[in-house]
């Protein structure tokens, strides 16, 4: 394969609700697509950097600034065997998994079209259709946050995460619990606690949740390895888990007993595998998690976890979750058993709507070989 062409594009997407975690509130998304050329095909990749550093290091702009000035011309004009070599071409360059994860994960689609088969297939995945939870982001009362657990339950959502922080913790779960005994639930924290907060953080062992999620630092491995001994729930490690070496780390330390795979995170769907594998080797079940991305990255992540390890439900929920119009077609749409159908036809198995991304596009730059 010889990259071709590259195009990189800003859209702007507001969310039909605002989101809100420990760290921030997100309403308006700048998404980045990345279109990707060769050999006639078009694949597609989206980098799902935040807009502000609150999640890890990379924003929009920064992912902007780093595809534009190095990712682009280490590999536009470069012939690859196959879209796992891009990580090689890009292994000069430190960090920055989300702007690689972009550019790798379109080649990996246009590689699956070239092959003639769905992208789950290429990646190994053996699931036709995968169990899907929701994230529900902080409230400004509990009363709103019920009223919104009970639409996701009809709706048929496998299961219910709660974002949490100190003072909007265990007093809500305490209360959902009593509403709904019966769910699976968890928490995430997104690096809200530290170690001093023990206390605080066994409470939530009388509820039983399925797990709790990033409680600690966000580059934390061995302090969550001293709390989790502690703890009866299960704690599962995502902002710091970015290659296996972490992964395997954190679960040779026992800082872990789930890890939650981002395929932005990890930097594309080479190393999401590698960390997938290890993790399968050990015994420690993964899922999916989300960053608010659009149709193309959702039709990634549903690609993703279709790999076997993916036993729990991940965030991969519907289009409508969102957005009130996605750039895909069909929209990921939900079952009544709380599951997505994962695509039969090749590549990513979604269409990109170039006319509603060309409405929403706010700046472009392209490469040519």
């Amino acid at each position: 394969m010889r990259i071709e062409t590259i195009t990189l594009r800003e859209l702007r997407m507001r969310l039909k609700a605002p989101f809100e975690t420990s760290s921030e509130v997100t309403w308006d998304r700048r998404v980045l697509l990345v279109e990707v050329g060769v050999d006639g095909l078009h694949g597609w990749g989206e980098i799902t950097a935040a807009e502000d550093p609150f999640y890890n290091a990379e924003t929009t702009d920064t992912a902007w600034h780093i595809t534009k000035d190095f990712i682009a011309p280490f590999i536009i004009g470069k012939e690859v065997g196959n879209a796992a070599e891009i990580g090689n071409l890009l292994a000069p360059i430190r960090g920055h998994e989300m702007a690689k994860a972009g550019v790798e994960n379109a080649v990996w689609d246009i590689e699956a079209q070239q092959h003639g088969v769905p992208l789950a297939k290429l990646l190994s995945g053996t699931r036709q259709e995968i169990p899907c939870g929701v994230s529900i982001g902080i409230q400004p009362s509990t009363s709103t946050l019920l009223e919104k657990i009970e639409c996701e339950v009809r709706a048929g959502y496998q299961r219910i995460k709660l974002k949490i922080k100190p003072g909007k913790d265990v007093q809500v779960v305490a209360e959902v619990r009593r509403h709904y005994p019966g769910i699976r639930l968890m928490v995430d924290a997104n690096s809200a606690y530290r170690l001093e907060d023990l206390e605080i953080l066994k409470t939530f062992d009388e509820y039983q949740l399925l797990m709790i999620e990033q409680p600690l630092a966000w580059d934390d491995i061995f302090q969550h390895s001293l709390l989790q001994a502690q703890l009866r729930t299960a704690i599962c490690l995502d902002e710091c888990i970015h290659n296996p070496s972490h992964a395997d780390a954190a679960i040779r330390l026992g800082a872990c007993r789930i890890i939650n795979i981002k395929l932005g995170r990890v930097g594309g769907h080479t190393v999401a595998r590698q960390v997938h594998d290890i993790s399968v080797r050990h015994s420690i079940p993964v899922w999916c998690g989300g960053m608010l991305e659009s149709g193309v990255g959702r039709a990634h992540n549903i690609a993703m976890s279709a790999l076997p390890g993916f036993v729990l439900p991940g965030d991969v929920s519907a289009s409508q979750r969102y957005w009130d119009e996605d750039i895909i077609e069909p929209e990921v749409e939900v079952g009544p058993a709380g599951t997505i159908r994962v695509p039969v036809t090749s590549g990513l198995g979604y269409s990109v709507r170039r006319k509603r991304v060309e409405s929403l596009t706010v700046r472009q730059e392209q490469w040519h070989a």
